[in-house]
């Protein structure tokens, strides 16, 4: 066959630069969804561009031309057909905090909404209930030292001369970061059971946390409360959000048969953005067991309460810019490329 190489260039660069663009976007975010289209799309231009190896094989007067595009038939290959699994992507560390968690976090903001919107209604039910029975403290609070009355508890913490945790700081941590991981977890497992689990394990949360700040608010301890658990739940709570969210998330999956896809199909579509989530919950749950264990459980006179609060005002500030605003500018940019 002869080919008139002037007008086979002029006519087929177009898709090759388009097939370059695609594979250079995916290979900046490997774990970015692939809209259908755009899938579709790759699937051609590859086919195309194999198409046109096979034209321009013959033409030894042309090697880069012919290299050029046998490198690029293969990277296509290599993203059609999953070569990523068998471990070509570069762990980049920074790329996935600053990229690929808050935007699979905002990919998923309605199922957190609905965490948050469920935790609230159990707030108010565990908040109502001691208010109006005081006794309800008995079955709600989670450890024994919140029981108590919260007047007295304060002025034992506020009284006391020797640091309770000293050389077991880190030890301490590490038991706060283990229990909340594990409860986190378990809220993200708990959507294989079509999502019930999750819903019950964060409202009992939103129960216990109700209860905790309504009790000390009618003790008239609000600041201790605040000074208290501000500095390390500001990002605990959100954390467990996080991983519930991904309960939600991995529920749905479960649920939705209505794209016609077998579950296990659905199920390996959320499974990156699951595990973002997951990984995503665990590491800010490193930070708050840190924080309650070497901030939290210090109070007036050894650290003043308004130091705390400021400190847990300013971390909920960041982490709210984070999840709302950072990687967006990429976002915007892959947008308008499309």
């Amino acid at each position: 066959m002869i080919i008139d190489l002037a007008k086979f260039v002029a006519a087929e660069e177009v898709h090759w630069k388009r097939l370059e663009e695609i594979l250079v976007r995916r290979q900046a975010d490997p774990w970015a969804p692939l809209p259908l289209e755009e899938a579709r799309e790759l699937d051609y231009l590859y086919r195309r561009a194999a198409a046109d190896l096979s034209r321009v094989a013959t033409f030894s007067s042309e090697p880069e031309m012919r290299r050029r595009l046998e490198q690029l038939v293969a990277r296509a290959y290599a993203e059609i057909h999953g070569a990523r699994g068998a471990g070509t992507v570069r762990l980049r560390p920074w790329h996935w905090f600053v990229n690929v968690l808050p935007r699979t976090f905002r990919r998923h903001w309605h199922m957190a909404g609905l965490v948050v919107a469920i935790t609230l209604v159990g707030m108010i039910f565990g908040g109502v209930a001691v208010a109006v029975d005081p006794e309800a403290k008995q079955a709600i609070m989670p450890f024994p030292h919140l029981i108590g009355d919260p007047k007295e508890r304060v002025a034992k913490e506020e009284a006391a001369k020797e640091d309770r945790l000293a050389g077991h700081k880190a030890a301490f941590a590490g038991q706060l970061m283990t229990h909340n991981t594990k409860v986190t977890l378990f809220a993200l497992a708990l959507g294989m059971t079509c999502g019930v689990g999750t819903i019950v394990l964060v409202f009992y949360n939103g129960v216990m946390l109700g209860a905790v700040v309504v009790d000390y608010m009618l003790a008239g301890e609000t600041t201790f409360l605040f000074g208290w658990l501000l500095p390390h739940g500001i990002v605990e709570i959100p954390a467990i959000f996080v991983g519930a969210q991904a309960g939600l998330v991995l529920a749905r999956a479960v649920l939705g048969r209505e794209d016609g896809r077998p579950i296990g199909q659905r199920l390996r579509a959320v499974a990156d953005d699951v595990a973002t989530l997951g990984a995503g919950a665990a590491l800010m749950l490193v930070w708050a067991g840190i924080i309650e264990s070497y901030l939290s459980q210090y109070h007036e006179p050894a650290i003043p309460y308004a130091l705390k609060i400021v400190f847990g005002v300013v971390e909920g500030g960041l982490l709210v810019l984070y999840f709302g605003f950072v990687g967006r500018t990429k976002e915007k940019k892959e947008a308008a490329r499309a």
